[in-house]
């Protein structure tokens, strides 16, 4: 018979024999800058990964280097400007991700030997940058946790095979765990659930519809066996139940296609488009595969998406911010990080 251990009693186990404890809280990554050239940098490094683009032989490396590298860039650079934090240099997704590893290490100050730290899989500061880092701290065990509520391996997955490349390059590696994914967790089903209510508090309309719009995956890596899909359904699922809404009433939508194959559907920008033709005057829309806000969310959502909704005949259009470092998202990574460090702390 199992025995569950209580998330916050830590001390029920015994402590490893680890000098320090480094957490490494990882998201997808970045520009460095918002121009074409680190753009094209950034999208280099992320359409050469075969866990995101499956098929990576020469017609694939033609059409990225001869087309994709050349025209994708200088639009990418105009959209992140869109949204750039100006005052920081550097785009959202790398100013969220920073506040949650400095909230996450506040709130783990009584474990004293456990470092808390942040990286990006593609751009700066990178996976490799960071563990050695923390190994130069003195941590001997390492906790990775890539921040993606629904697994896909081509998020999840490629966070891994990173960071074990980077183990595999040294003579003394640290202890891994790595956190799973955490789509229907109860504390994260009711922080999105307390943060979307407050949100809808403050609109001075009351949303007809809310559509859950989750980041694309060509359908084909679905039938191949990738989870992401039937998560994202059961985080839709969890978060209708503890809305009190029916499927009519939150609607299931994949955004970010690229290319030509076919991708999960149905589609947000159609669907969007398709609810203002019926007659929908007003929307909400949330992004609950984002654990902080970032392009797919800040202008494709709020303004790519809105503006086609507009232009159909949609009227009001909200687009709810991600769980990023508000006190309920931290409290969703604290138990997750507090639960996988068992034993260790």
């Amino acid at each position: 018979m199992s025995v569950a251990v209580p998330i916050d009693n830590t001390s029920a186990l015994p402590r490893a024999n680890l000098e320090r404890v480094g957490v490494l809280l990882v998201n997808l990554g970045t520009p460095d800058t918002a121009d074409a050239n680190g753009v094209r940098v950034y999208l280099r490094e992320f359409l050469s990964d075969p866990r995101v683009i499956e098929k990576q032989g020469l017609v694939w490396k033609l059409v990225l280097n001869g087309i994709i590298l050349r025209r994708r860039p200088p639009i990418k650079a105009r959209d992140y400007l869109k949204i750039w934090n100006t005052e920081k240099n550097e785009s959202p997704l790398k100013t969220i991700t920073r506040a949650q590893a400095q909230k996450l290490a506040a709130a783990l100050s009584s474990y004293p030997h456990v470092v808390v730290d942040w990286a990006m899989r593609y751009g700066n500061p990178s996976i490799r940058e960071r563990i050695a880092a923390l190994a130069d701290q003195g941590c001997t065990g390492l906790l990775a946790v890539p921040l993606y509520p629904q697994y896909s391996a081509s998020t999840s997955a490629t966070v891994c095979d990173e960071v074990f490349r980077v183990l595999a390059a040294l003579r003394a590696q640290p202890t891994l765990r790595v956190t799973p994914p955490y789509y229907d967790d109860p504390a994260y089903i009711e922080a999105l659930a307390a943060s979307i209510n407050s949100y809808l508090a403050t609109l001075p309309f009351k949303p007809e519809k809310i559509v859950a719009s989750f980041h694309g995956m060509p359908q084909d890596y679905v039938d191949k066996g990738d989870p992401y899909y039937a998560q994202c359904v059961a985080t839709s699922d969890s978060l209708r139940r503890q809305l009190g809404l029916d499927a009519g009433q939150l609607l299931l939508t994949f955004q970010s296609r690229f290319g030509t194959d076919e991708w999960l559907k149905p589609y947000t920008d159609a669907t969007i488009a398709g609810l203002a033709r019926d007659g929908v005057r007003r929307i909400a829309v949330i992004t609950p595969g984002f654990a902080a806000d970032c392009l797919e969310t800040l202008e494709e959502i709020a303004q790519e998406n809105a503006e086609i909704f507009k232009h159909n005949g949609g009227e009001q259009f909200a687009a709810i911010p991600c769980l990023n470092d508000s006190d309920g998202g931290m409290e969703v990574i604290r138990r997750l990080v507090l639960r996988e460090l068992q034993g260790w702390i």
